[in-house]
C-alpha cells in the first residue's frame, strides 16, 4: 500500500481563475514526491469547528520543488473551500495525502484525456506525466514509486467540457497536446458535450482517461463500449474520512469488496480511478 503523510503545508501562492475557481500551490515535505496523477489530498480547514477535510484532486505535482497544485471550486459560503480561498502566501494548512489510486496508463495506446467542469484540473498532471514518461503502467500498480520511461508513453488528444465561456487551464493543456473544447452554450469550441467535440473533430483513440460529473462519465462508458475502447474514470464523490474507513463514498461494482463483502468499492480507497467496466455509473 502506498504511503500517505499528514503534513502542515505552506501556501506558496494562490490566485483566482474566476467564477469561484481558485488555484492554490502548497509546499509539502513528502507528499509531492510520493504523489501520482489522479490521486488527491484531504485539506483541513483552519476553522476548528469544521472537523472533516475536503478532498481535492491534484492538478499539478512538482516533484523537484516539493509542491502540489490544487485547482478547486468554492462550493458555498461558510464551507471549507471558502476558507481555503482566503489563504495567502505563508499561511499554513493541514493536509493528508497522497490518497486513492491514480491513473494507470496503457503504453502505446492512443488516448483521449477528457475532463469536465472541476474534473478538468487533474487531467493536466496526467498529460504532463504522459509526455514526460512518468506514469504508472499495468503491472506496476503496487509500486509506490514513479515508473520512468523515455519520452511520451502514448499519443493523446485532450477534450475538455465546460458550461460556458468561463473556461480555465486551456492554455496549459494546449502546451501538452492537441486540445478541444465543448461548452453547453456553444460560447467556446463545440456546442454540446465532450462526445460532441470528439465527433465534430473526427477524433479517434484506443483508450479513455476521464474525470468529471457522473452524466459525462456514464456517457463516456457507453461510448467506449460502443467503440470497443478501454475506459478509465476518476469518480467525483463527496467524501468524509478520505481513507476508506467510513464507507460514505461507496459505488456499486461487479465484484464483491473484501472490506465490506458486498458489491461496493470505496471511491476514496479503491478509487477514485476505476476501469469503467467494473463500476455502475
Amino acid at each position: 500500500m502506498a504511503e500517505k503523510y499528514e503534513e502542515i503545508a505552506v501556501v506558496v501562492d494562490q490566485s483566482s481563475l474566476g467564477n469561484g475557481i481558485y488555484d492554490l500551490t502548497l509546499k509539502t515535505d513528502k507528499i509531492a514526491k510520493a504523489a501520482k496523477a489522479g490521486q488527491f489530498v484531504s485539506v483541513y480547514s483552519n476553522d476548528k469547528s469544521k472537523l472533516l477535510p475536503r478532498p481535492i484532486s491534484l492538478c499539478g505535482i512538482n516533484r523537484d520543488d516539493d509542491t502540489i497544485r490544487l485547482v478547486y471550486r468554492v462550493t458555498g459560503e461558510g464551507t471549507g473551500t471558502e476558507d481555503f480561498s482566503r489563504l495567502v502566501m505563508g499561511d499554513k494548512v493541514r493536509i493528508l495525502g497522497p490518497l486513492g489510486n491514480g491513473f494507470t496508463v496503457q503504453p502505446g495506446k492512443k488516448a483521449f484525456l477528457i475532463g469536465g467542469g472541476i474534473g478538468v484540473p487533474p487531467m493536466l498532471q496526467l498529460a504532463r506525466d504522459i509526455n514526460a514518461g512518468i506514469v504508472q503502467t499495468p503491472g506496476e500498480e503496487k509500486n509506490p514509486g514513479q515508473a520512468a520511461c523515455k519520452g511520451a508513453v502514448c499519443d493523446m488528444n485532450i477534450v475538455m467540457g465546460y458550461r460556458d465561456e468561463n473556461t480555465f487551464l486551456l492554455d496549459e493543456f494546449k502546451e501538452q497536446a492537441a486540445s478541444f473544447v465543448a461548452t453547453e452554450d456553444g460560447s467556446v469550441g463545440t456546442k454540446g458535450n465532450v462526445i460532441d467535440a470528439i465527433k465534430e473533430n473526427a477524433l479517434e483513440a484506443d483508450v479513455i482517461y476521464a474525470c468529471g460529473p457522473m452524466p459525462m462519465l456514464r456517457a463516456l462508458k457507453a461510448y467506449a463500449a460502443e467503440h470497443d475502447m478501454d475506459c478509465f474514470v476518476s469518480m467525483e464523490e463527496r467524501m468524509a474520512c478520505g481513507i476508506g474507513a467510513c464507507l460514505a463514498c461507496v459505488c456499486k461494482t461487479k465484484d464483491k469488496d473484501a472490506h465490506s463483502n458486498v458489491n461496493n468499492k470505496r471511491i476514496c480507497k479503491e478509487g477514485p480511478v476505476f476501469d469503467a467496466k467494473e463500476v455502475e455509473l
